[in-house]
């Protein structure tokens, strides 16, 4: 089954951006090619473009700390694990009092580095990062795998706060609500949501092998999916199959 998420909300899309690039970066860290190693000193950048908004960090804090209100609510409630429950509020404390002692924004600190800086300039520009424009850069390029890689994870290591943070409260987040299955009738499906609940975060699941690619949209009141299938002429045209796919609405 191939994954879709939808969010609802501007926070949300933002944790989903910056969770995509911690992920990349994790994989393209460990490398040895310079040439990806090029790619993770860009996803760096990135990071930091995404995370550049004045709210941010208030937001994650404020997440971080909405969860371990209501997740201490449910101490001496039947049924709950008191053991799991004091490893998953000790979590969320430890992630709060981390990233709020990081100063400022993510990778702030990466901006007193007048080299890195000249490689982010020059980095958004096509073909910027050529020996001619940034010879030290490219020298860098030339030394040990393992010198680079060790740079790269120092550099990272600046971001890990907010890392951990956006993946504690996503996995939360998905966590929350069970899948269900749907059926798109003739390619589409719409579904009004329950009122009285704010929900931040729609995954799909579909079987990869229908070909089909679904085009969400929603807000608080309804959502919507049609599933499209990509012809030779490389266009989206809507499908007219009665398909299934699974949904879960996170709140």
């Amino acid at each position: 089954m191939i994954l879709y998420e939808y969010p609802f909300n501007e926070r949300i899309r933002t944790y989903l951006r910056l969770e995509h690039l911690f992920r990349r970066l994790g994989e393209l860290v460990p490398a040895d090619s310079p040439l990806l190693h090029h790619y993770a000193l860009v996803t760096i950048f990135e990071v930091m473009d995404v995370a550049a908004r004045a709210d941010l960090k208030a937001d994650v804090l404020r997440d971080l700390d909405k969860h371990k209100t209501v997740f201490n609510g449910y101490r001496g409630k039947p049924g709950i694990a008191e053991s799991v429950l004091d490893q998953l509020v000790n979590q969320l404390e430890r992630n709060f009092t981390i990233l709020n002692t990081v100063p400022g924004k993510a990778g702030q600190a990466l901006t007193e580095n007048e080299w890195l800086m000249g490689i982010r300039s020059r980095a958004s520009i096509p073909g910027g990062t050529c020996e001619f424009d940034l010879p030290a850069y490219h020298a860098w390029q030339f030394r040990r795998a393992a010198d680079r890689r060790k740079d790269l994870e120092r550099w990272s290591t600046t971001l890990a706060p907010l890392a951990e943070s956006i993946y504690l409260l996503l996995k939360l987040l998905r966590d929350a609500d069970v899948p269900y299955k749907v059926m798109a009738a003739r390619g589409q499906f719409q579904q009004t949501l329950p009122q009285g609940r704010s929900f931040q975060l729609l995954r799909l699941r579909i079987n990869p092998e229908l070909g089909l690619i679904p085009e969400i949209s929603g807000n608080r009141m309804m959502v919507s999916v049609r599933l499209m299938k990509q012809d030779a002429d490389d266009r989206l045209h809507q499908s007219s199959d009665d398909t299934p796919f699974e949904l879960t609405l996170c709140a």
